[in-house]
């Protein structure tokens, strides 16, 4: 499956369009990163907890969309985007969005 973030795949033509396709996920620390991360606002600094909960959370989004885009009989993702948010303190939503298509080489 190829994954992009613009809207042509360098010498290949797209021959169908499948539509939007989507992966998401809500992800949140433990009690104990939570509290560790809070102390870390107070000195400053990358709070490397997150990070790595942000990481995971964009890998498992991309997968689902991945996944989905497969279903449909897809060859490649364009046009790739990210999205997050907070949902509650310590839990953010991670979403990864393109457009499934079918190509072929020129």
């Amino acid at each position: 499956m190829k994954l992009v973030n613009i809207d042509y795949l360098p010498g290949e033509e797209i021959t169908e369009v499948l539509g939007l396709v989507k992966g998401t996920i809500v992800q949140s620390k433990n009690i104990g990163r939570d509290f560790m991360a809070g102390m870390k606002t107070i000195v400053g600094g990358e709070i490397t907890g997150y990070t790595e909960m942000l990481t995971t959370a964009r890998q498992m989004a991309t997968k689902r969309m991945v996944d989905e885009a497969e279903s449909l009989g897809a060859d490649a993702i364009i046009n790739i985007r990210y999205g997050s948010s907070s949902v509650m303190n310590g839990a953010a939503e991670v979403i990864a969005y393109g457009t499934a298509v079918k190509t072929k080489k020129n």
